[in-house]
């Protein structure tokens, strides 16, 4: 491709982020097709593909084949300041957040997952994996191992139930501290099928053990996030230190 026609995907995309920051779309639109788009800036499908794949790597837009574009927007930001769950955190940010299990099973716990969770080994657990969305546009994979004692309830939940958090809460079942891990992973054939992004897509991901008022644990977590769609804050002091930087 000449410099021109380099400099042309690069306008495109320069554009299309500019309507995207401004709002122009909406968080969780769509953008025109890229048949409109072409005729609209007199560019090739190609150029547009190119701009698109540009913003898709931002985090900005997702993919989806044989689909238009949806936007995702600005990432939002959520603080460790206080443990919130995702329900409740999206409707602090003004987002609709949703919920759908795609699975839940009762197994033996692997190892780590028996120690994560302070059980006997082999001790049964259940892990559900659910798709979680932002104003219906799918954002993250939550997969979820509970001890037997909360997996029951669990198994009783609406398919669409937008939390698992809140009606636990009714049962006696409290989060209340929670230790945090942040790092990238790769988005595998399951994330990338319900998120529509491409295999080995970067995805951010955080484990969390939550523990109860006694210090028993209550759930051990993965969350896999879609880049550009979700930031973490942490606040530290010299009296206490919130985050810690460890090595994969």
């Amino acid at each position: 491709m000449g410099a021109k026609g380099e400099a042309r995907y690069r306008q495109v995309a320069a554009d299309l982020r500019a309507a995207i920051t401004t709002g122009t779309y909406g968080s969780g639109g769509r953008l025109p097709a890229e048949g409109d788009l072409a005729q609209h800036y007199g560019v090739s499908r190609g150029t547009v593909r190119q701009a698109l794949a540009v913003l898709r790597a931002d985090g900005m837009v997702t993919s989806r084949r044989g689909t238009r574009r949806v936007v995702l927007g600005a990432a939002r930001t959520q603080s460790f300041a206080e443990l919130l769950s995702f329900t409740r955190w999206a409707r602090s940010v003004g987002e609709e957040p949703g919920g759908r299990t795609v699975a839940i099973e009762r197994a033996v716990g692997d190892p780590n997952e028996c120690a994560q969770l302070d059980l006997e080994p082999d001790s049964p657990v259940f892990r559900v994996l659910r798709l979680r969305t932002l104003s219906r546009v799918p954002v993250m994979i939550e997969r979820t191992v509970y001890p037997e004692r909360i997996g029951t309830h669990v198994l009783n939940f609406p398919v669409d139930a937008v939390s698992h958090t809140e009606p636990l809460e009714e049962l006696g079942v409290l989060f209340t501290d929670a230790d945090h891990t942040i790092d990238q992973y790769p988005a595998d054939p399951e994330d990338a099928r319900l998120l529509g992004c491409p295999l080995g897509t970067s995805l951010l991901r955080e484990r969390r053990r939550s523990t109860d008022p006694t210090g028993v644990p209550v759930e051990w977590s993965q969350d896999r996030y879609l880049p550009g769609t979700v930031a973490f804050t942490v606040h530290n002091s010299v009296a206490t230190t919130a985050l810690y930087r460890r090595r994969g």
